[in-house]
C-alpha cells in the first residue's frame, strides 16, 4: 500500500515544488493538504504533529494539485481564492490575482475616504479586477459609496462574484476613460493598480508571465499608457483637494510623479511597500 502519512506527502511536495522553483514550497504544500482536507494551514501543521494520515482518494487529489503547482500554475488558481486584507476573494482564469503589497496601496485611499468631510464620500477604482481594491474600501468604510469598473470580459465575471451582496458598491463592465460621466466633479479618491509593465519587459515570475492575463500587465512602450489615461480621467471625477493614487513598478515612480505634475496635479509623492520598494504614488487635484 501507499505510504499516505501527511507528513510523508508534505514532506515530497515541497520537494517536488522546491526544486521546481516555487518560491515557498512548505507554505504552499500545507495549503494545497489543507485545500484537499478543507482545513487551515494551522490544522494541517497540528495534524503533522499528531502524525495523521490522509485517504488513498485525498492523497491522490493531493498529488494531482502539487503536479499542477510545480507545473507553476498559481495557487490562488488551484485554491480558487485569494486573500485581501480581511476578505477572501473568488480568483481564477483571466483575472488578476490580487497581490499583498496592495494591500497597504488601498490603505491611502481608505484612509482619505475615512476623512472626507462629505457624509457619504465617494471612492472610485478604475480597472478594479477581482473587485479587491473596490470590496476593501466599501466594507471598511461602510458610510462611503464605491464605484469600480472592469473593462475585461474575463475579469469581470470574477468581480461580479466577489462584489455580489456589498450594497454600498456599485460595480460596472465599462472602460476605466469613460466611466461614471454623471460622478464628474464629485469624487474624493480615484484609485487604480493599472497594467504598467512596459510591452518589451518579461515578467520574471512563471506564475506573473504565463498566467496573468495580458490585459491587466502590459501598459505599453513604457508601461504608462494608462496611467496617462488615469491623470486625464482622475481629474476630471475628483473634486477639488481630491486624492488620486496609483499602484505601479518600483522604477517608475519618478516618471509617474512627473506626468502628474505636467498635467496639474499637487504633491505628487511616491510611497514604499513593505519590502521598501516605491509601490505607489499620491497626488492631489487642484
Amino acid at each position: 500500500m501507499p505510504d499516505t502519512s501527511l507528513s510523508t506527502l508534505v514532506r515530497s511536495a515541497v520537494q517536488r515544488l522546491a526544486d521546481a522553483g516555487v518560491a515557498d514550497p512548505v507554505v504552499d504544500a500545507e495549503l494545497l493538504a489543507g485545500h484537499v482536507l478543507s482545513a487551515g494551514r494551522g490544522e494541517v501543521q497540528a495534524a503533522l504533529v499528531r502524525g495523521s494520515a490522509m485517504t488513498e482518494q485525498d492523497a491522490a487529489a493531493f498529488e494531482s494539485l502539487v503536479a499542477r503547482r510545480a507545473a507553476r500554475e498559481p495557487l490562488q488558481h488551484i485554491t480558487g481564492t485569494a486573500p485581501f486584507r480581511h476578505r477572501e476573494l473568488a480568483v481564477g482564469p483571466g483575472v488578476f490575482v490580487p497581490r499583498p503589497e496592495t494591500e497597504t496601496v488601498v490603505q491611502f485611499a481608505i484612509d482619505a475616504l475615512l476623512n472626507a468631510a462629505e457624509p457619504e464620500p465617494i471612492g472610485i477604482d478604475l480597472g478594479t479586477g477581482s473587485g479587491a481594491i473596490a470590496i476593501a474600501m466599501a466594507t471598511e468604510v461602510p458610510h462611503a459609496r464605491v464605484f469600480a469598473a472592469e473593462l475585461s470580459a474575463d475579469a469581470f465575471p470574477w468581480a461580479q462574484r466577489n462584489t455580489e451582496g456589498i450594497e454600498n458598491l456599485t460595480l460596472v463592465n465599462e472602460d476605466l476613460a469613460t466611466a461614471f460621466a454623471d460622478l464628474e466633479g464629485s469624487a474624493s479618491v480615484v484609485i487604480s493598480n493599472p497594467p504598467y509593465v512596459p510591452d518589451a519587459a518579461v515578467p520574471r515570475d512563471v506564475e506573473v508571465r504565463l498566467f496573468d492575463p495580458a490585459m491587466a500587465l502590459y501598459g505599453g512602450e513604457d508601461g504608462l499608457d494608462v496611467v496617462r489615461v488615469l491623470s486625464t480621467r482622475a481629474l476630471a471625477l475628483l473634486r477639488p483637494g481630491g486624492l488620486l493614487v496609483i499602484e505601479h513598478g518600483e522604477l517608475q515612480g519618478a516618471q509617474i510623479r512627473q506626468l502628474l505634475e505636467s498635467d496639474g496635479w499637487r504633491a505628487a509623492a511616491t510611497h514604499r511597500d513593505l519590502t521598501l520598494r516605491d509601490r505607489s504614488t499620491t497626488a492631489i487635484r487642484p
